[in-house]
């Protein structure tokens, strides 16, 4: 299969199955850093002053984590990633820009220039639509899943990442699942779900009477873990003060109890997740620089839902089957999704992604009078919530639902208020302040349309 040569081109065989992209470079022409010339060999990379930056520039004016290059199917796209100063293509101040050959752009002092090389730069695609419970036959997903065939035989500490509701511990449950360790315990540890006085006691374990209420010894997420995989949900949220113990434990594979004498050797594999941009909290001094290139060895960065649409069908129907077996163990029973259905299915945006999706399944199957779910079962029960579903890109499909023009159009803007504040306060680490200052709202306004949406909490 090929595409048109000005866009990438996959390659496939039995044996393999490969994605290139043109070669390029970015080649800094003024400013501190003029005559550094960098080759972008990677689909996405960052620029900074950081030293965890892929691009890093020594000039005082450029933010930490800047900005970031990203290669798309057909275009290369420059984000500005909150930075002080600000990203500039011809001279012109941008948020997100397309980048063409031999285009310039200035980050602080810098004046840079885009260029391709000759030749191509090979990415792996795996051949495969599943990685044990992970679904996807889209381009994205199954570069993920080469990324996964290789590592998940060995013992490298993986770091996922990706938006609310994407899939992150489902990966590292696949990597469990796919790796000698198998038959050892998985202990999933959510770090954002424990009190900070607690967290220490809970990953690492306790002795008697070292603080009061420890009225046994305990044994912590890390020794429970022995022999298996320990997966550090949200390790975004991990404390500052205990991110030195944590790189210590990951460094030496050995444990101290809170009120222990001697370090405990634990046999583990780290897998961690995060929705925030550990990046950008290296830069701000929140997250420590070493125990981010220490949990970083090898780095999966899963798509939000509305980036993989067409492998929302496959999606939908697995999570279908497994409510049909759950709810009715043995039977025959087979629910399907009519076609005009799974078209709105896959033209909503899904700022839950996965987790959305499979909440709007099962909730329509509840509901469902047949064996085929039809539009209206996916339609929300109340209209007090923001709708789990918006139809089709065209107004055809409310009237189709019978929707008077009042009620259509305050559904569309319920929708698209719900997916901007989540963008919005995601692109900010779930910072209510900055979030509102760019949405150009007030913290207040925005916080109570946040808990309006679900999106916060009361």
């Amino acid at each position: 299969m090929k595409k048109d040569e000005k866009h990438d081109t996959i390659h496939m065989s039995r044996e393999s199955a490969k994605r290139t992209l043109p070669r390029s470079r970015l080649v800094v022409l003024e400013g501190p850093d003029a005559g550094l010339v960098f080759e972008i060999v990677k689909e996405k990379i960052t620029l900074g002053r950081s030293k965890i930056a892929d691009v890093v520039l020594n000039d005082p004016a450029v933010s930490g984590i800047h900005a970031e290059l990203e290669r798309g199917a057909e275009h290369v796209i420059l984000r500005d990633l909150g930075s002080t100063n600000g990203v500039f293509i011809e001279e012109v101040q941008i948020r997100e820009g397309y980048l063409h050959p031999e285009m310039r752009f200035r980050l602080g002092n810098n004046v840079v220039r885009f260029e391709r090389v000759e030749g191509h730069v090979e990415i792996e695609v795996s051949q495969s639509e599943r990685f044990h419970e992970l679904i996807g036959k889209s381009q994205k997903m199954r570069e993920i899943f080469a990324v996964l065939e290789k590592v998940a035989s060995s013992d490298l500490t993986v770091l996922v990442r990706g938006e609310t509701g994407t899939g992150k511990e489902l990966v590292a449950r696949a990597i469990h699942a796919a790796s000698p360790r198998r038959n050892g315990p998985l202990v999933v540890q959510d770090c954002s779900a424990i009190p900070a006085n607690l967290i220490e006691s809970t990953l690492f374990g306790h002795e008697r009477g070292a603080f009061t209420g420890a009225m046994e010894r305990r044994r912590g997420s890390f020794e429970q873990a022995d022999g298996g995989t320990i997966v550090l949900d949200e390790i975004g949220e991990l404390d500052l003060s205990l991110q030195p113990k944590l790189l210590r434990v990951l460094e030496t594979r050995e444990v101290m109890r809170v009120g222990g004498s001697r370090p405990l050797p634990v046999n583990v594999r780290v897998v961690a997740a995060t929705n925030r941009d550990l990046r950008q909290m290296v830069a701000e001094g929140t997250f420590r620089e070493d125990l981010y290139y220490r949990l970083s060895v090898v780095q999966i960065e899963l798509p939000p839902l509305r980036d993989r649409a067409e492998d929302i069908p496959a999606l939908a129907q697995d999570f279908l089957d497994h409510f049909v077996k759950r709810h009715f163990p043995g039977s025959n029973t087979r629910l399907t999704i009519a076609r005009d259905a799974m078209r709105r299915l896959s033209s909503y945006h899904w700022p839950g992604n996965i987790r959305e999706l499979k909440n709007t399944i099962e909730r329509a199957a509840s509901l469902a009078d047949g064996p085929e779910l039809t539009v209206r079962d996916l339609m929300p029960a109340s209209q007090k919530t923001p709708p789990t579903l918006l139809p089709g890109g065209t107004a055809e499909g409310f009237i189709e639902d019978g929707l008077p023009f009042k009620e259509a159009k305050q559904r569309v803007i319920d929708a698209f208020e719900a997916d901007y504040l989540k963008v919005m306060l995601d692109r900010h680490g779930g910072n209510i302040t900055r979030a509102a200052e760019e949405a150009g709202l007030t913290r207040f306004h925005l916080r109570e349309l946040a808990k309006r949406y679900g999106l916060r909490d009361e």
